[in-house]
C-alpha cells in the first residue's frame, strides 16, 4: 500500500461533477483505493462517500492505494484531486 497528500485547488472543491468524474477514473483501476480528509476515511469508487468529505478549494487529502497498478493510479489521481476542474 502506498499513499500520498494532495491538496485541491479546484475553486469549487468537489462537487458532483469533479467527484463523478474522479469516480470515474478510480473505476478503472482495479486495486482499492481509499481517500481520507481529516479524521475521515472513504472508498474511492463510490461517488456517495466522497461527497460526505465535503472536499473545499486548499484542504488537503490523502489517497492510499493498495493493490495492482498502485502507483499508476497514485499518480493519476493525485493530478486529477489537484487539477480537475469544471470544462
Amino acid at each position: 500500500m502506498i499513499s500520498q497528500t494532495f491538496t485541491v485547488l479546484n475553486p469549487s472543491g468537489f462537487h458532483a461533477r469533479p467527484t463523478k468524474v474522479f469516480v470515474q477514473k478510480v473505476g478503472t483501476f482495479p486495486c482499492k483505493v481509499n481517500v481520507i480528509k481529516g479524521d475521515k476515511k472513504v472508498n474511492g469508487k463510490s461517488s456517495l462517500s466522497m461527497l460526505t468529505l465535503g472536499i473545499q478549494q486548499n484542504d488537503e487529502v490523502t489517497l492510499e492505494v493498495d493493490g495492482e497498478q498502485e502507483e499508476q493510479a497514485i499518480k493519476e489521481l493525485g493530478a486529477l484531486l489537484t487539477h480537475i476542474f469544471e470544462e
